[in-house]
């Protein structure tokens, strides 16, 4: 066999890429590019068709008589540069985005190396049409058309993260899955996911961690980030060391951030000039007494935001046969005790309420084994079977001053899940595929509570004088949670022009819960059994009718269950505790969307707009509740008023996502976004929760040789009192500035959020094929601002270095 060795090169810089797979098109031999970008493709015909495969870049097929013909040279285009995308999670299998009607947005790996974000949810803040609130440092709840928390869902390698207890409102479980360990993120729009569940009504975030691939000779690769960020002096070390070799491939990654106070901007461009200033803050700590809160001396310090982060990730990949694979995936998160600022930043009578309030280390474990087949029969031509268990691990920790009580409140979730997807070509040329599947999940919750004393000397927390009794945030004799679904989906491309997409998902659910402790909480039903299923389903069509030209229309539907946290959760929130509800019923969602791609004649530019109109039906939503006659509850040694979370009639959400991708000329692209939302409850006259004001971005990238320079426009219009939900309270109207300390009703007390926006720069600079220096200045200008419902003020300028190297 005569050797033919080719090199394979970026297309700006010249440089060489390593780890690139070559394949022909039957897949039946690949080889991979060495450290030099070369790799001998004398194992392929002259007439096979290659395709050139690597994580960051653009797939390219080209014919491997014509790389010989053209000097042995293939140059790759770099991936952020693409104006078409291919994804993942439509289907659990690769499609071109012609062929998907859903909005999809796509954030690959060479993205998340150019912003090199210090979480997943600043990762995610990142993407059009996606809004990120913040109660504090450690923490990011994605907003997706206006819904987040349990009604977005969150998966990971193909295994749903949510879980029992995900709640309304704000959700910080994003933070578990390091972005130095992505591979890419993707994020699916609306109630068309009949692959992921109808429980996902805003949307899906799914996120692909980096996975081990196989080769002819053994080899060693390894990936160190190394960053430093000065607004809040946060230092990351992350390697992935990847051992691979032709009988099987392993993939060891680990990723250590630890994060400091958090400094605001200074330019108060809003012209509230005390507005989120911290000039108080609380100094205790679990080891530490202080009687009284402590004068900050640097009051746009905000104090109580420090926490530490732990990620590893451990993969092994075994190839069983030709026609059979294994994956072996065990992930583990790790955190610190994360403090609640804005819990800590909360006044009552003129004076800090909580000496202590934090979150326990927050843990999260998962073990799952996917087995990819590929018999190619009639009946089966591949599939994927995915079986995983997750162990999570969350607390609250509170005490108030003036007291020395305090109280400790523990969660663990066990979930075991197995999940079985299935692909059938109904025609030879693949015009017509038929997918379906089962998902079966089960969640055990187990809650504590306990109070204690604390034995204090001088400043010092010695020990405990005595435990006593208190209210458990969930059912306290056990809860669990079950769910069975089977979909089938149907595509079609019926013409070079039109692809059907039509799909059909059943799921039951079932949920058990026992309150056996009566000292606090006396309820009509203390054994609860709710038994809860619905046929929600998808039929979408994207339309070519010119090269120039996509039309998109999707009518969905969706359904939730509630969980435990939803019937079944006591907590205390400025003055209102929520309620357990066990005549809660599920909520629907109906979706009508319609999207537009236009790409100009070069197909340098891509233009799109997606609109969309959701009704929800029996929408779950806090409202006052009437317990055993009264409003109020005695809770934590508070007289409170009390609420629940409770069924209302309809409501609507309608919005919009304008999006503009250009390769402007070899070295310019240009990327912008505009987002508008729109949510309000038509039977009670109200907004919507967690409906954010209109947002978007500009971004014009520049590239020459080996350099990268970007500039970017972050912004975010205002949001009136008006537009606020005031019942329920997640929109924390509380945390905008106050324009009348007399008023009797917040929207006159309240400005509401103010406009603001930002500037960051980026360069970057390859030091060679295998190391990327990159310098962010965030927040050029020290803009003061808050993202909306936010109880933490955005951070102030910010300038960060981080070296990326493989080797």
């Amino acid at each position: 066999m005569q050797a033919q060795v080719i090199q394979v090169v970026e297309d700006i810089s010249n440089l060489p890429v390593d780890r690139v797979l070559i394949i022909n098109k039957n897949q039946t031999q690949h080889v991979y590019t060495n450290s030099e970008g070369k790799a001998d493709i004398g194992i392929f015909s002259d007439k096979d068709m290659l395709t050139f495969s690597h994580i960051a870049f653009v797939h390219k097929e080209i014919l491997k008589e014509d790389i010989i013909a053209e000097n042995k040279v293939v140059y790759l285009e770099d991936a952020s540069e693409a104006i078409e995308e291919v994804v993942l999670s439509a289907s659990r299998s690769r499609e071109k985005v012609q062929r998907i009607a859903e909005h999809i947005e796509v954030i690959n790996q060479h993205k998340i190396w150019q912003e090199s974000p210090q979480t997943s949810p600043d990762l995610l803040a990142l993407t059009p049409g996606v809004k990120v609130q913040k109660s504090q440092s450690g923490g990011g709840s994605p907003v997706l058309r206006g819904m987040e928390s349990n009604r977005v869902l969150l998966v990971v390698d193909g295994v749903r993260m949510n879980n029992a207890i995900y709640r309304k409102g704000h959700l910080q479980n994003s933070l578990t899955v390091s972005p130095n360990l992505l591979a890419r993120t993707e994020i699916l729009f609306g109630p068309s996911s009949i692959i992921y569940g109808s429980d996902a009504l805003g949307g899906v975030v799914h996120y692909y961690t980096k996975k081990p691939e196989l080769n002819d000779t053994k080899q060693l690769f390894s990936t160190v980030l190394s960053r430093y960020s000065s607004v809040n002096n946060e230092y990351t070390l992350s390697y992935s060391g990847e051992f691979s070799h032709k009988k099987w491939a392993s993939l060891t990654g680990v990723s250590v951030s630890k994060f400091g106070d958090m400094k605001m901007g200074k330019n108060r461009t809003h012209g509230f000039d005390n507005w989120g200033l911290v000039p108080y803050y609380s100094k205790n700590t679990p080891h530490k007494y202080y009687a009284t809160p402590s004068v900050n001396p640097y009051p746009s310090l905000q104090q109580n935001t420090a926490y530490k982060q732990l990620d590893l990730l451990e993969k092994v990949f075994i190839p069983i046969d030709t026609k059979t694979d294994v994956t072996l995936n065990l992930q583990y998160s790790n955190s610190s005790n994360i403090p609640r600022f804005d819990k800590l930043h909360e006044n009552k009578n003129g004076s800090l309420k909580y000496a202590e309030w934090y979150y326990g280390p927050q843990k999260r474990f998962l073990a799952a084994s996917q087995l990819q087949i590929k018999p190619r029969k009639i009946w089966l031509h591949d599939g994927q079977i995915t079986l995983a268990f997750q162990d999570i691990t969350e607390s609250r920790n509170t005490r108030k001053f003036n007291s020395l009580k305090k109280y400790f409140r523990k969660e663990n979730v066990k979930v075991y899940s197995a999940n079985a997807d299935f692909h059938v070509p109904l025609t030879k040329d693949k015009q017509r595929i038929l997918s379906y599947g089962l998902e079966t999940t089960y969640n055990k919750v187990h809650s504590d509570a306990v109070g204690k004393t604390l034995q204090v000397s001088n400043n010092s927390v010695v020990g405990f004088e005595d435990t006593f009794h208190i209210q458990s945030r969930y059912p306290d004799d056990g809860s669990s949670y079950a769910s069975f679904a089977g979909y089938t989906n149907y595509r079609f491309d019926h013409s070079l022009k039109g692809t059907l997409n039509a799909g059909l998902r059943y799921t039951y659910t079932v949920l058990q819960a026992l309150w056996k402790d009566t000292s606090f909480i006396q309820l009509e039903h203390p054994s609860v059994s709710l038994h809860n299923g619905a046929l929600s389903g998808t039929l979408g069509y994207a339309y070519k009718p010119t090269a120039r030209w996509q039309l998109n229309a999707v009518v969905s539907s969706g359904f939730r269950a509630p969980n435990i946290d939803d019937i079944g959760k006591i907590r205390e929130k400025r003055g209102y505790v929520s309620l357990p509800n066990t005549a809660l019923k599920p909520e629907f969602a109906y979706n009508a969307e319609i999207g537009i791609v236009h790409y100009t004649s070069s197909r340098k530019t891509l233009l799109g707009l997606n609109a969309y109109y959701m009704l929800l039906h029996h929408y779950i939503t806090r409202d006052l509740y009437n317990y055993n006659g009264t409003g109020t509850i005695l809770y934590d040694g508070e007289q409170v008023k009390t609420i629940a979370n409770v069924n209302k009639g309809n409501a609507f959400i309608t919005g919009s996502t304008f999006r503009v991708k250009s390769k402007l000329s070899e070295h310019f692209q240009l990327n912008a976004s505009l987002t508008y939302t729109l949510g309000k409850a038509l039977d009670q006259d109200e907004p919507l929760s967690s409906i954010p004001p209109v947002f978007g971005n500009t971004q014009v990238s520049y590239n020459i040789k080996r350099w990268h320079f970007d500039v970017s426009q972050y912004f975010n219009a205002r949001k009136k009192p008006e537009d606020y939900n005031i019942t329920e309270g997640i929109d924390n109207i509380e945390e905008t500035p106050v324009i009348d300390a007399q008023a009797t009703e917040k929207i006159h007390k309240y400005y509401g959020s103010p406009a603001w926006q930002t500037i960051n720069l980026v360069t970057g600079y390859k030091i060679n094929s295998n190391a990327n220096l990159r310098l962010h200045i965030h927040n050029l200008l020290d803009i003061h601002y808050k993202e909306f419902a936010s109880g933490i003020v955005a951070p102030g300028r910010n300038i960060s270095i981080s070296l990326n190297a493989h080797f």
